[in-house]
């Protein structure tokens, strides 16, 4: 059974058992309690009490919304003051020698039924019979290098997706003619439909709810209006972006429906590695390997930059490997003044020694023999146990 039937052959108050001004609090109550009881778990095998339930659901369905119920209690009052909308004495529709304006009855069957009312009126989108729908969002990737991530680039992106007709730009018809009125709406996009004492407004069937039917089809389009075709979108891509950042491209989707806007395009940026640098926020990071020597003595070391060049940090005496240094000004634009160069040091340790080598590093050692890095991990409480672990 069709809702709006419903609403008039159905009195949904006393399916749940309350007056027709009970307020909110006092429908919720009622439904609770009967939900309760009806509930097919506590009654398994019994259809009459599972019947029952749907009936007291569909009920508070609608009055246990505010909204929902205004329009229930609305539909209702009409059917009872009259009867059907056909002309009868006394005014519009045979209500007892009342005139009943349109606009109301409009309002009130326009979002009861989510279209205009039996007047099959014209909206803003058009026709009553179609409502304008949004185009789709569409997405797509973009690769780039790590530098034109850095620095940020304006740069186009090639997608195969619908478009308007570029033959007869959207209207669906063949060059030189155009869509004509539809004979059977007239335009209006719908028909009226006869139920019980109301005759509600459907889509027509002859033109689809457009309101308009095209004799010549564009042949390009087959009179849809929209082509597939591949096309370029320009897209800027901020500087600093990284691997997976996605950007909205306004307006540049999918076209919209029967008048309705178009969708929005999102493009995935996909940030080729970089075998030096990384982006972190505004900043570039850097890893520079150093000498046992200049990290133990200090020294003035030369690091590259991503544009070319170089740049000279001091490290100083006795820097431990992971320590970071900050170069002004060399890492990514933005507007509020271009990120910094992170500089972190990574003492390198030689894997295979010559003899001169080995000699000075065994003199060293002797020499710092009782200068242990290790000494913390062992207070004096320990214990002069010792087990010799091989390690692989």
């Amino acid at each position: 059974m069709a809702p709006q039937r419903e609403w008039l052959e159905k009195d949904y108050y006393a399916v749940l058992g309350v007056s027709s001004d009970a307020d909110q609090k006092a429908v919720t109550k009622a439904y609770r309690g009967l939900a309760r009881k009806l509930h097919p778990d506590a009654n398994p095998g019994d259809a009459a009490a599972e019947e029952r339930f749907k009936e007291v659901s569909s009920a508070y369905d609608v009055i246990g919304d505010p909204e929902k119920r205004k329009e229930y209690d609305e539909v209702r009052a009409l059917a009872a003051r009259g009867g059907g909308f056909g002309p009868g004495p006394g005014g519009f529709g045979g209500f007892s020698g009342e005139t009943v304006d349109m606009g109301d009855l409009g309002s009130i069957f326009g979002n009861l039924f989510g279209r205009g009312g039996g007047g099959g009126r014209r909206g803003p989108g058009g026709p009553a019979g179609r409502r304008p729908q949004r185009g789709a969002d569409l997405e797509t990737e973009l690769h780039l290098s790590f530098v034109d991530a850095v620095d940020g680039v304006t740069t186009s992106v090639r997608i195969l997706a619908d478009a308007v007709c570029s033959t007869c730009h959207g209207d669906g018809a063949r060059p030189g003619t155009s869509p004509t009125v539809c004979p059977q709406c007239r335009g209006q996009g719908v028909v009226a439909e006869d139920q019980g004492p109301f005759s509600f407004s459907t889509p027509c069937p002859r033109c689809g709810g457009r309101g308009s039917v095209i004799e010549d089809p564009c042949p390009t389009c087959a009179g849809s209006g929209i082509e597939r075709r591949p096309r370029e979108v320009k897209v800027r891509i901020p500087a600093g972006v990284t691997d997976g950042t996605r950007i909205k491209v306004k307006g540049r989707g999918a076209p919209g429906r029967d008048g309705g806007p178009v969708g929005d395009l999102y493009v995935v940026v996909r940030v080729a590695s970089h075998d030096l640098f990384r982006i972190k926020g505004h900043n570039l990071t850097l890893t520079v390997p150093v000498t046992f020597p200049e990290a133990a003595l200090g020294a003035d070391v030369a690091v590259p930059t991503l544009h070319g060049g170089t740049v000279t940090v001091r490290i100083p005496p006795g820097t431990p490997t992971g320590r970071t240094f900050r170069v002004k000004g060399r890492g990514v634009p933005a507007k509020a003044g271009t990120g910094d160069l992170l500089v972190t040091v990574e003492v390198a340790v030689p894997t295979k020694l010559t003899a001169a080598q080995r000699k000075a590093v065994e003199e060293l050692a002797a020499l710092t023999a009782e200068e242990s890095p290790r000494a913390h991990l062992f207070p004096a409480s320990v214990g002069e146990e010792h087990e010799e672990v091989t390690t692989s």
